[in-house]
């Protein structure tokens, strides 16, 4: 019921009529998501790039993926270029962050997002949303650490439960795309959560 009045202040809030399509959820799709940052702090990162992959039923589509640079309004620290790779130059040619957040939301309309600590990137996505269009994300959020939490805990109750991505890449014996690359990491965590679905079977 809670959700039901959020997502109708959301449309209430909707000031551009154009993304009404954010409420329409289509059956059976879903789309993982990742966002590279200057940083951890929600309140000051700037977004560097971001990567979406979609998945329909058990298949992750990524002849149907997104990925966009984003050129950041401040400068760049140099530590965290180590972790994510992307140069200053990289992003000097990328795209204002405004027109990145249209084409994401052109890619993944109403489609419920997935993501590794999403709420992370939802929230600094929703600090530039929010002035744009009025209103924050109002897709559905799918948290795979926190699927991959429970069925552990069904299993080992009292035990400790490694949520680092290594870890549930090894417990659920996937491949590891190369990390810290937003698309990449998209798709690590879609094939992760279409296990995680396989293994509820």
């Amino acid at each position: 019921m809670l959700a039901y009045v959020r997502r109708a202040w959301a449309r209430h809030q909707l000031n551009d009529p154009a993304w009404q399509g954010l409420f329409e959820e289509p059956a059976g799709e879903c789309v993982s998501i990742d966002c590279e940052t200057t940083s951890l702090n929600v309140k000051s990162a700037e977004i560097l790039s971001i990567g979406a992959v979609k998945i329909r039923g058990n298949q992750i589509l990524t002849s149907e993926s997104f990925y966009v640079l984003v050129k950041p309004e401040g400068i760049m620290e140099a530590s965290n270029v180590k972790i994510h790779g992307l140069r200053p130059r990289d992003v000097s040619t990328g795209m204002p962050v405004a027109e990145a957040l249209v084409l994401l939301l052109d890619f993944i309309g109403g489609r419920p997002l997935i993501g590794y600590y999403l709420e992370y990137d939802i929230r600094l996505i929703n600090r530039y949303l929010k002035p744009l269009i009025g209103i924050g994300l109002p897709n559905r959020a799918i948290e795979v650490s926190g699927i991959y939490y429970d069925q552990e805990l069904k299993h080992h109750p009292d035990g400790y439960v490694d949520l680092s991505m290594k870890a549930i890449f090894d417990k659920l014996q996937l491949p590891d795309l190369p990390r810290h690359d937003a698309l990449n990491d998209a798709i690590n965590v879609a094939l992760m959560y279409v296990m995680l679905q396989a293994r509820k079977k």
